[in-house]
């Protein structure tokens, strides 16, 4: 029996967030655990088409570019969602250049691998995005699932760099701190896969999501006041970004 102290089995409530450190956040996790825990994602994500709502939003931003569209996935994991958003940019007649930005060595490699899998153009960039801008500039910079991570005080930087680095738009999904959200996140979690990582992650991701209101400040500070956000199916939030937005204030 796991101690009550534990974090994980203390009940909080969703009015507020609720930021404990996450497992697959430790540095020295296993291997063969953190494969399986982005294997695990990676089926969550796909059960829960995050990569739709990503491209929709990607579209009007690229429509008339000629040549390949270059696009910066912040945090990317295994590179799912990104190369997920790539697979229909090509259906659209786009083609991609990913460039995936992770603190893990691990993540990167499986990233890489699944794009040279997939026929995807794609680069890895071990960055701390916390400490150091992001070298280069992107077409759009993404991001799926890690802003809920952040603790409130460091989450604009994050923000105002991915801004900086992009030419055309931002587009960033996360969770939803919603009670219906929690419970999605434990079924789903304990449903579609068996890492134990996962489990606990996943109920800790939703106390630790931002609310409407609460992304719309953090955005703000970034110098996105006039972002667009909005929930999302299953339970998440879709910040969408363009300079031409901000141009109108």
């Amino acid at each position: 029996m796991r101690s009550v102290t534990d974090p994980s089995n203390v009940r909080h409530g969703l009015s507020t967030r609720h930021l404990v450190g996450e497992l697959m956040d430790d540095p020295a996790i296993a291997p063969d655990e953190h494969r399986l825990a982005l294997r695990g994602l990676a089926r969550l994500n796909r059960w829960s088409f995050a990569a739709g709502p990503i491209w929709r939003a990607m579209l009007p931003m690229i429509t008339g570019a000629t040549g390949p569209v270059r696009v910066l996935d912040v945090a990317c994991g295994s590179g799912d969602v990104a190369v997920a958003v790539a697979r229909l940019a090509k259906a659209s007649g786009y083609e991609l250049e990913l460039t995936g930005l992770d603190l893990s060595e691990l993540a990167l490699e499986e990233a890489s691998k699944r794009a040279r899998w997939e026929g995807v153009a794609f680069e890895p960039l071990r960055v701390d995005i916390l400490s150091e801008d992001v070298p280069g500039s992107f077409d759009v910079v993404m991001s799926s699932l890690f802003i809920h991570h952040l603790p409130t005080y460091e989450a604009p930087l994050v923000l105002e760099r991915m801004r900086k680095a992009a030419h055309r738009g931002v587009v960033i999904s996360d969770l939803a701190r919603t009670r219906a959200g929690l419970a999605l996140a434990i079924v789903g979690a304990r449903t579609l896969t068996r890492s134990r990582i996962v489990h606990v992650d996943s109920a800790r991701s939703v106390r630790a999501a931002l609310s409407l209101a609460e992304f719309a400040s953090i955005a703000s500070e970034a110098g996105m006041a006039n972002a667009d956000i909005r929930p999302i199916w299953p339970q998440r939030l879709l910040l969408t970004w363009t300079p031409e937005r901000e141009a109108r204030s």
